[in-house]
């Protein structure tokens, strides 16, 4: 019975995300709503009973090409901490799209495909070997697509093109070095510590490990490779740039993660030129990503120049190539900035739907005409910059403290500086939204532009009198399907930080 539940939260969505695109426009957004929120509640279940019934290394062979090339699924401690934290994210995303797809159409359309592409998730956390994680990762990227695509217009069309060929281009770099250890006559099984040693690490089979890595680093959306991420998050629904932004980025981490620890074992890349240049990626992007971000002026396009510079927090942890405070920061990190950047993308949908402020110089005000938004916007900021005591804090001390120990010197010291520098971009470009949310009047003269003087100057205009005016700020808050998914990621966040074992002890178990 344990190897039947294997499949099944694979299979599941699939099968329901078919279906719900075959009712095709009959059905109304209620209707498709209720549908999709209950099969990923079912398939929630099966991840949670999966994790908490199956012992490390449960196989389920869903295909065999030959002896050789086989589609297995295979629950370990890494399948478990991601399938659980995607398919939570994945429910609490579905009921907010509810309430925000009022405002779009084909609602089918978009449903179906948000369903299928968690069953395709799934299947990457429970992949057994490197083919069955190529295969799943193909069908991510063709699942997605249409999310990207959804409104059709010809920016989201030309952004869902570029999302595709980058993506193509990143399947294929895998497909090479997935040809290449085949051809010579290496494992791909899936095994904690990784089963290839330093004697076989040739000039040919270091190539063919940097390739494979900078392939799935298309999704993390790392330099150079990173342009489709600013370009699709932006056009897409807001609850589709959520998942694209905290979960489907996670695919190409977790793939980086498989070939760097459960391919290759990775005393075997220390110290060689194939991590050198993985860890100067990493901090280019973690830097160019928060410098962008802060300059960037359309408030979702912020978020995803942001999503650049966090996910590869992520990957310089993971390219440290130790199972020590560096993989366990990666690990952190990984389950804060799902939950956090889930959020903020959430609350720039809300603001979106609700005021049609798209532009953070619009904002002024907004945390008065939605407070309980902005409240979790505000929390959310905090542990995405590493404010005590936040998970993102304790995410980002783990990986300094990694850094420090990093067995390319010059790292030890540049790692934790880029680290501090992007930490304080990223409050220069997410606190000034609260406080111009919250403050506009304070904002406006930091900025040189006092609210309440223009006002009282254009009163003055009028009636040869100046006076001070009092701006006016109408509540517009969001309803509950909106602010439930929000507040509850902000929460767990903060949770994450307070409560920080829930994750370590299992990361522990990992190797």
């Amino acid at each position: 019975m344990n190897l039947f539940c294997l499949p099944a939260p694979v299979l599941l969505p699939v099968i329901a995300g078919l279906l719900i695109l075959c009712l095709g426009k009959k059905s109304d957004l209620k209707t498709l709503c209720g549908i999709s929120v209950d099969v990923l509640l079912l398939c929630f279940i099966f991840v949670v009973g999966n994790a908490l019934r199956m012992n490390g290394g449960t196989e389920y062979v869903l295909f065999s090409f030959t002896e050789g090339l086989q589609v297995v699924l295979k629950l370990d401690t890494v399948g478990k901490l991601f399938s659980c934290l995607m398919a939570f994210i994945w429910i609490l995303v579905a009921l907010f799209s509810g309430e925000y797809m009022k405002e779009e159409k084909d609602w089918h359309r978009y449903f179906g495909f948000f369903v299928m592409t968690l069953g395709v998730l799934i299947g990457l956390d429970y992949a057994g070997n490197l083919l069955t994680y190529y295969v799943f990762f193909e069908f991510m990227t063709l699942l997605s697509f249409p999310l990207v695509l959804h409104e059709m217009t010809h920016e989201s069309i030309m952004a869902a093109l570029k999302y595709l060929f980058y993506s193509l281009a990143g399947a294929f770099l895998v497909l090479f070095g997935l040809f290449y250890f085949s051809m010579h006559g290496i494992d791909t099984s899936f095994v904690a510590g990784g089963s290839v040693s330093g004697a076989v690490m040739t000039g040919g089979m270091l190539a063919a490990v940097f390739v494979t890595v900078l392939g799935f680093s298309v999704k993390a959306g790392m330099f150079p490779l990173h342009a489709w991420l600013p370009t699709a998050h932006p056009v897409a629904p807001a609850p589709a740039s959520a998942v694209l932004s905290a979960v489907i980025t996670k695919g190409g981490v977790l793939g980086i993660l498989r070939v760097l620890y459960f391919v290759i074992d990775p005393e075997a890349l220390s110290g060689t030129w194939v991590q050198t240049a993985l860890l100067t990626l990493s901090l280019m992007t973690v830097f160019m990503g928060s410098m962008l971000a802060f300059r960037e002026k359309l408030l979702k396009k912020r978020l995803a120049y942001s999503t650049v510079s966090q996910v590869s927090y992520v990957l310089f942890g993971l390219f440290c190539l130790s199972t020590g405070d560096s993989f366990t920061g990666a690990m952190l990190q990984v389950v804060c900035h799902a939950l956090v950047k889930s959020a903020l993308f959430l609350c720039a949908g809300a603001i979106i739907y609700k005021t049609g402020k798209k532009y953070v110089s619009e904002l002024d005000g907004i945390g008065k005409q939605m407070p309980v938004t902005m409240f979790f916007f505000t929390l959310a900021s905090l542990s995405l910059v590493g404010i005590p005591p936040t998970g993102g804090f304790i995410a980002k001390w783990y990986l300094a403290v990694g850094a420090l120990n990093c067995n390319i010197p010059v790292f030890s010291v540049l790692g934790p500086a880029v680290l501090l520098i992007s930490a304080l971009l990223t409050a220069g470009y997410l606190f000034p939204i609260a406080i111009q949310g919250y403050l506009p009047e304070v904002s406006g003269k930091l900025n040189g532009t006092d609210p309440e003087k223009s006002k009282a100057d254009g009163a003055a205009g009028e009636t040869g009198v100046q006076e001070s005016v009092e701006p006016v700020y109408e509540k517009n808050e969001a309803n509950w399907m909106m602010l439930l998914p929000i507040g509850l990621m902000s929460v767990l966040a903060l949770l994450v930080g307070l409560f920080p074992s829930v994750v370590t002890n299992l990361v522990s178990q990992i190797f």
